[in-house]
């Protein structure tokens, strides 16, 4: 697996973490120490303004035995705006839209795709072949789903905080960005 790593401007990425595969980092991201990216089926686009903390890892890596696996066709994970991978959470959904929560050692299998404004618990395990609803609440011991009454809060004051925290205390990758590249590719940042 050859390493293409593309981090926006403005994108802070710890050079302690571990990125791996073909890997788009858009503006605003935040990766902290020993958070884990792989690109293992197919390229990663990261949209704006995510934050992926440490131990928190990501895999792209789509089941032989999954409906949409080819073998001829390279797909491409595309995570959108706005979303926070707390500490040693573990995601290998084939979906991620924009402003979800994946708290602390929770863990979503790759058969899983995770729509918009949903929070996945801490310690929660979300399996299995499904679409979680928008604002969809997995909580408790057992995995408890509801649905939320209101929209969690934007990670805007958070990114700020990192942003001048994070430059003190480790080294960080350059930037990569080379937009007409990544127009060629079709990948250009989502929002």
């Amino acid at each position: 697996m050859e390493n293409d790593i593309k981090i926006m401007p403005e994108a802070f990425v710890c050079e302690e973490s571990s990125l791996r595969g073909d890997i788009t980092i858009s503006t605003g991201c935040i990766v902290h120490p020993s958070a884990t990216i792989i690109a293992e089926s197919g390229p990663i686009v990261i949209g704006k303004n995510c934050i992926i903390e440490e131990y928190a890892t990501i895999i792209h890596r789509v089941p032989k035995t999954h409906p949409s696996y080819d073998p001829h066709k390279t797909p491409v994970l595309i995570i959108g705006a706005n979303n926070h991978f707390e500490v040693g959470c573990r995601v290998e959904a084939l979906k991620v839209g924009e402003r979800n929560v994946f708290e602390s050692k929770s863990y979503v299998s790759p058969f899983v795709e995770i729509t918009n404004f949903c929070i996945i618990g801490a310690g929660c395990r979300v399996e299995g072949e499904r679409k979680l609803a928008e604002n969809s609440v997995i909580y408790g011991k057992n995995c408890f789903e509801r649905e939320a009454i209101d929209k969690h809060a934007p990670l805007k004051p958070q990114i700020a905080c990192l942003r001048k925290i994070l430059p003190n205390f480790h080294h960080l990758r350059k930037v990569t960005f080379d937009p007409k590249k990544l127009r060629e590719q079709g990948l250009e940042q989502q929002s």
